[in-house]
């Protein structure tokens, strides 16, 4: 299936590694134009270089920190100036620490919000006005399974997540008469660094082997598996781009089947 993306611009935030890079590395290999954006501006660069290189598409990394709102204006006008245009943006800032109620403070509280749902709010805010210049196009928000199905150990994601999730559901109805299109896109687990992380914390709180919690984990799974990055990438990249075209307003999970939820 042609995507459509061929030379268009996507700028992906969290790209460098993961769950992001798995998307870009899509977008790559269907031949469109990436700015990549971390924290780790060395890794960045470094994962631009080998995607260009790879693929033979322009992609450029650069450092981005979802918690700062000067840090996020910086990028996107990096990509404008680089690249003169906006064709989709990538939302995704990570996820807060894991924990239950009794142990975050409000400081806690406020850096959950920071980075999780005011990150969204101002890298839509940035990059709106060069969607709207270009016609249309597509705001992707990379999320989690837990706005459909609060998870136990992840309390500050279920309450963040929820509201980037409302976010998303209304931008869809106002952006729609801009032709632009705004949807979530939901992980189960895919094995990532992040979830190597989230299986110790709950290997060491049950007081047993990582392996152990790895296959405790995979027997809830339909499909009987992690999901690969590459399996998710191809997802995210579908979104995007102009082959999803009367797609807004969804989330969209890839999972392997896990949620029993009906919506």
């Amino acid at each position: 299936m042609d995507l459509g993306v061929n030379g268009k611009v996507f700028l992906l935030a969290g790209a460098s590694k993961g769950l992001g890079y798995a998307i870009a590395e899509n977008l790559a290999q269907a031949g469109a134009t990436l700015l990549l954006g971390s924290r780790d501006v060395q890794r960045t660069q470094a994962s631009a270089a080998q995607l260009a290189e790879r693929y033979g598409t322009r992609v450029v990394g650069a450092g981005l920190d979802m918690t700062d709102a000067e840090s996020i204006r910086v990028w996107v006008a990096r990509g404008v100036e680089e690249f003169g245009e906006v064709n989709g943006v990538l939302v995704n800032a990570g996820g807060p620490p894991p924990g239950g109620f009794d142990a975050f403070t409000d400081d806690d509280w406020q850096s959950a919000f920071n980075l999780t749902l005011m990150s969204a709010v101002r890298l839509v805010r940035e990059t709106l006005p060069h969607l709207r210049s270009a016609g249309g196009g597509a705001i992707l928000m990379l999320t989690s399974s837990s706005v459909k199905e609060p998870i136990d150990f992840l309390l500050l994601s279920n309450v963040m997540r929820s509201g980037v999730s409302s976010l998303a559901k209304s931008l869809s109805r106002s952006l729609a008469a801009d032709q632009i299109r705004v949807n979530n896109l939901i992980p189960g687990i895919i094995y990532t660094d992040r979830i190597k992380s989230l299986d110790a914390n709950q290997a060491q709180m049950r007081e047993v082997a990582v392996e152990q919690q790895r296959a405790a984990n995979e027997a809830l799974i339909p499909l009987g598996r992690y999901g690969e990055p590459e399996e998710f990438g191809r997802a995210g990249a579908f979104l995007l781009s102009d082959a999803a075209s009367y797609i807004t307003g969804s989330s969209l999970v890839v999972d392997g089947g896990t949620m029993k939820s009906l919506f």
